[in-house]
C-alpha cells in the first residue's frame, strides 16, 4: 500500500509540474502576442503621445521660464509636477488605455474568441495579458518619470544637479519616483483590466475613480486609504502640501502600502480569473 501511494504522489507531483511549466511556456507565448500589439498595434499611438506630454510641456516651458530658479527649489518643483501630472494624469489614463483594451480591444475587434477556442486556461489568459500591460505600462511610464527629472534638474544647473544626484539624495528621490510609478502601474492595471472584462462602458468607471482620487485630499482619514493615490503619496520622498482645504492625515508607511497594494492587486486578479470563467462572448451587443 506504501508503494502504491508513493506512486500515486510521484504521478501527481510530476502532473502538476508539467502543468506548470506548460501554463508558463503559455504565459509567455501570451506575453510575445500582446506586447507587440500594446507597443505595435493602432491603439498604440494615443499611449505614445500621452506619455510624450510632460516630456515636451517641460521643455517647452524649461525653455522659456525654468520652472526652479536655484537648485534647492528643483526637489519640491518636481514632486508637485510630479504628482499633479505624471501620476494623477498620464499614469491613471494611460493605465485605463493599456489595461482596458486588453480584453475590451478584443471585444471591440471580434478576436477575443480566438484565445477562448484555444487550449489555454482562462487564469493563464488573465495572467499573461496582466504581465503584458504591466511591463508596457512600466517601460513607458518609469521612463517619463526619469526622464522628465533629468530635464527639470539639469536643464539649467547642471554642476549643482550632478552633485545632488552623485553626493546628496538624487538618486534616492529618482529611486522612489520610478517605484511608485511602478506600484501605480500594478494597482491601476488590475483595476482597469477587470473594468474593461466584465464593463460594457469602462469609461464611467474610470471617470469616477479618477474623481475620487483627485478629491482623496478633502476626505476623512478613513476613507482616504480607500484609494491608490493615498498609499502612493505616503511613499513620495518630497511630500508637498495638498492645499488649506486638505484634510490631514497620517502617511501609511512603506511597509504597509507596498505590501497592501499588492495583496490588494493579487484579490483582484484572482477576482478575474474567477469571473473569466462564466464569461460569453456577445459581440452582437457590444
Amino acid at each position: 500500500m506504501s508503494s502504491t501511494a508513493e506512486t500515486i504522489q510521484k504521478k501527481t507531483e510530476a502532473t502538476n509540474g508539467a502543468n506548470v511549466s506548460l501554463w508558463l511556456r503559455q504565459i509567455s507565448a501570451i506575453l510575445r502576442l500582446e506586447l507587440k500589439k500594446n507597443f505595435f498595434g493602432k491603439r498604440s499611438l494615443l499611449v505614445y503621445l500621452l506619455a510624450m506630454m510632460p516630456i515636451g510641456l517641460l521643455i517647452m516651458v524649461e525653455t522659456i521660464n525654468p520652472l526652479g530658479r536655484e537648485t534647492a527649489q528643483l526637489p519640491t518643483v518636481f514632486s508637485i509636477f510630479y504628482n499633479s501630472l505624471i501620476l494623477r494624469t498620464v499614469v491613471f489614463f494611460g493605465c485605463a488605455w493599456i489595461f482596458m483594451n486588453l480584453f475590451r480591444g478584443e471585444i471591440v475587434d471580434r478576436s477575443l474568441h480566438y484565445y477562448f477556442l484555444s487550449s489555454v486556461r482562462r487564469e493563464v489568459l488573465v495572467t499573461g495579458k496582466y504581465v503584458s500591460g504591466l511591463l508596457t505600462s512600466v517601460i513607458l511610464f518609469s521612463t517619463v518619470t526619469v526622464v522628465c527629472m533629468l530635464i527639470v534638474f539639469f536643464s539649467h544647473f547642471y554642476s549643482s544637479s550632478t552633485r545632488f544626484f552623485f553626493d546628496g539624495p538624487g538618486f534616492s528621490q529618482l529611486f522612489w519616483y520610478v517605484a511608485i510609478t511602478i506600484l501605480a502601474c500594478v494597482g491601476y492595471g488590475a483595476f482597469f483590466l477587470v473594468v474593461g472584462l466584465f464593463v460594457r462602458n469602462p469609461i464611467i468607471p474610470a471617470l469616477m475613480l479618477y474623481g475620487w482620487e483627485w478629491i482623496n485630499f478633502l476626505l476623512p482619514p478613513l476613507l482616504k486609504k480607500i484609494s491608490v493615490i493615498h498609499y502612493l503619496n505616503s511613499l513620495v520622498p518630497v511630500p508637498v502640501s495638498e492645499g488649506p482645504f486638505a484634510v490631514v492625515a497620517e502617511p501609511t508607511p512603506a511597509w504597509i502600502s507596498i505590501p497592501g497594494l499588492l495583496i490588494v492587486t493579487a484579490l483582484v486578479l484572482i477576482l478575474a480569473g474567477t469571473r473569466i470563467h462564466r464569461m460569453e462572448i456577445r459581440y452582437g451587443s457590444d
